[in-house]
């Protein structure tokens, strides 16, 4: 179990801590650490338990109900619909066993990139890698820290690029003020960074043009020691800028510390061996080494950081979502184009001569929310893992964000264990080839964007789709569209990444309601998939499938299955034992789960009643699906708010709650009459844990 540090005294500025909060400041290792043989046979044989509990299940109520001499057709429904409703939480209980277990298996044999493989690689390639931040109306201080977390990338010659989203013209003061500090922050970040990159650039530059009149491969104790000089500046620079870095939640925390702070400490690291190298005689590097020292000090401080604002074109898309602010940049790519001003507005040409915007094209695309952080290692370790040769036909590479450590309230925490559990999820469905894009980070590549792209004309205008925007979930729908076209996608096993769990329930709700609309309607696109495989060939394993259908479907059928069980009055003989012993092992192993990744066994009850709150949202979710699909309609997007204010929750995701909880009394007390003590029992849990 990782060990993560406590916080022993409050900080100024920062929101008061509720009982229940997270405590641990600092996150899991990176590299995942490697599961027992205990632990990955407790998993089997939970799978075992709940497949086999699930088949008794079935075969001993079909045997007992259907048996029965002049059962009548409203029992035999209602038995059926109790079988029905069992099967599917079972088939999502198994689903979650069978997925971490490939993340087990995964952690044993992943073996991380050493330094040297890194180097060696990007000593000789260099594959142009262009950073997209899509914002709308976020608060400055969010924007900074991904902007700077992005920036301070150990990467040659990165592009990064601020979408902003926001109405050109807004009507507001506050809205005005986010839009004057999203504009602002592009010019301020290349300014914080001018010092330390012009003085490293030069310093490289000297050392090459030193090394054109030295003598043999071997640099010197002099070159090795103004080396260290120079790692012991960027070091200092960074712990400056850290101490100056305002911390107004944990999540500044989790910036200063963990990106900021390990960054400088690597660069001490790297110089305190410098200095040793340059006082010991018998001590030699080659001077080839030390440019590529030099140069990653180059790479690391220096960024291009501009913007864009695609609603000041009416040449480009202004569909609210992010999906068409990420393509719009994207269709971009590769050109030089003139701007000018029509009667109907202003507009972007493609251009062969003298151009108001040069856009160099890109070998990857990486997109990263404006409320998500990548550790200094993230671009270089997926690109690397790109460029490998059994990697060819990889679309889409990333590191399923975790949670920031340090949630100061009980809901935030629960919410970001959730996530945590959800890490372990999507690594275990690269292992059974099921992987999805999770849209907060993802290192794209151009040409696979490029094979699946759509175009459609607005007028005289080119409006391509690269990242589908049918849905609101719109990496989901993207994923099987990459993998119809012949591309996989890979989950990185390490945690390199990181993202910014909604701290209240008015947050919460746009976020979960977005999560659990869509998927539905991306299910037939999976059969479209299968057939596509068939023709070229490939075939499209079981466990593939299942997973995928459970991943795009399960919120809609758990949330109905949890809903049903609790208002259903089942007569006596239909509730079994069975039905706990399919439960438990996926339980237990949610428990362990959780102590795994830091949290309390304990919290598996909590995320119980956390999901018990949600079912109103879950289900607004799933019907806006179903409405969507009958009317041919587009999901409206709506993003999760990242302002410091407390986003108000819907009236009904407020009043509902108390109604689960009202449900679950009376059928409680219903069931105790009619002496059906399991039903009984079942809400009387339900009651309790709602009402927490």
């Amino acid at each position: 179990m990782p060990i993560r540090s406590r916080r022993h005294q409050s900080q100024s500025g920062r929101s008061r801590r509720q009982w229940g909060s997270d405590r641990h400041l600092d996150p899991m290792p990176a590299v995942p650490r490697p599961a027992s043989e205990g632990l990955v046979g407790l998993g089997r044989v939970a799978v075992v338990v709940s497949t086999a509990a699930w088949l008794a299940f079935i075969v001993a109520s079909a045997m007992r109900d259907f048996s029965r001499p002049g059962e009548n057709a409203g029992a035999v429904v209602q038995t059926v619909a109790f079988m029905l409703l069992v099967s599917l939480l079972a088939l999502s209980a198994i689903a979650y066993m069978t997925a971490r277990l490939g993340f087990y298996y995964r952690a044993r044999t992943h073996r991380r990139a050493a330094r040297a493989t890194l180097d060696e690689f990007f000593a000789t390639r260099q594959p142009a890698l262009t950073a997209l931040v899509p914002s709308y109306q976020e608060d400055q201080r969010v924007i900074r820290m991904t902007l700077l977390s992005a920036a301070l990338q150990e990467y040659p010659n990165l592009r990064i690029v601020l979408l902003i989203d926001d109405p050109p013209n807004p009507r507001y003061s506050a809205q005005h003020r986010l839009l004057e500090d999203a504009r602002s922050l592009p010019d301020e970040i290349e300014m914080l960074l001018a010092a330390p990159s012009s003085r490293f650039t030069i310093a490289t530059q000297r050392f090459i043009a030193s090394r054109q009149w030295a003598t043999g491969s071997i640099a010197h104790s002099g070159e090795l020691a103004a080396l260290a000089a120079e790692y012991e500046y960027g070091a200092q620079w960074l712990t400056e800028l850290a101490d100056r870095h305002e911390v107004v939640d944990h999540s500044d925390e989790f910036f200063k510390k963990h990106v900021l702070g390990r960054l400088a400490a690597d660069l001490a690291l790297t110089a305190s061996a410098l200095r040793s190298a340059a006082a010991d005689p018998s001590a030699s590097l080659p001077s080839a080494r030390v440019e590529h020292l030099y140069r990653r000090l180059v790479w690391t401080f220096t960024a291009s950081v501009t913007s864009l604002e695609r609603k000041r074109y009416v040449s480009m898309s202004h569909e609210a979502n992010k999906a068409m602010n990420l393509n719009s940049y994207i269709g971009l790519l590769g050109g030089s184009y003139r701007e000018a001003v029509s009667p109907i507005g202003r507009t972007l040409s493609p251009t062969d001569g003298p151009a108001d915007l040069v856009v160099p094209d890109a070998d990857y695309v990486l997109t990263l929310d404006a409320d998500s952080v990548i550790l200094p290692e993230y671009c270089q370790r997926l690109v690397l893992a790109l460029e490998q040769t059994q990697n060819a036909r990889v679309g889409v590479a990333q590191t399923p964000y975790s949670a920031f450590p340090g949630a100061t309230t009980r809901l935030e925490r629960i919410a970001g264990a959730t996530t945590d559990l959800q890490h372990i999820v999507h690594q275990g469905m690269t292992f059974h080839g099921a992987t999805f894009w999770v849209g907060a980070n993802a290192v794209l590549r151009k040409r696979a964007l490029d094979d699946s792209v759509q175009v459609e004309y607005a007028g005289d205008w080119p409006i391509r789709r690269y990242i589908q925007d049918r849905t609101v979930i719109e990496d989901t729908e993207s994923s099987i569209d990459l993998a119809t076209h012949g591309w996989s996608l890979l989950n990185y096993p390490e945690r390199l990444s990181y993202s910014a769990t909604p701290p209240d329930f008015g947050s919460l709700c746009i976020q979960r309601h977005r999560w659990a609309n869509g998927g539905l309607l991306i299910v037939p696109k999976l059969w479209r998939l299968v057939r596509q495989r068939r023709a070229r060939g490939e075939r499209t394993t079981i466990g593939e499938v299942v997973l995928r259908i459970n991943y795009m479907a399960s919120i809609f059928w758990c949330s109905v299955s949890l809903l049903v069980l609790l208002a259903y009055h089942a007569n006596g003989s239909q509730f079994s034992p069975l039905v706990l012993v399919i439960a438990a092992p996926y339980f237990l192993t949610m428990a362990l789960d959780l102590r795994y990744c830091g949290y309390k066994a304990f919290d598996v009850i909590r995320i119980y009643a956390f999901n018990l709150l949600l079912l109103p949202v879950n289900l607004s979710g799933a019907a806006a699906s179903i409405v969507q699909g009958l009317t041919g309609s587009k999901g409206k997007f709506r993003r999760t708010p990242k302002v410091s204010k407390r986003t108000t929750p819907g009236l009904p995701y407020v009043a509902l709650p108390y109604g689960i909880v009202a449900l679950a009394v009376y059928t409680c007390i219903h069931a105790y009459g009619l002496h059906r003590w399991g039903d009984s029992a079942f809400a009387a849990v339900n009651a309790v844990l709602a009402s927490y």
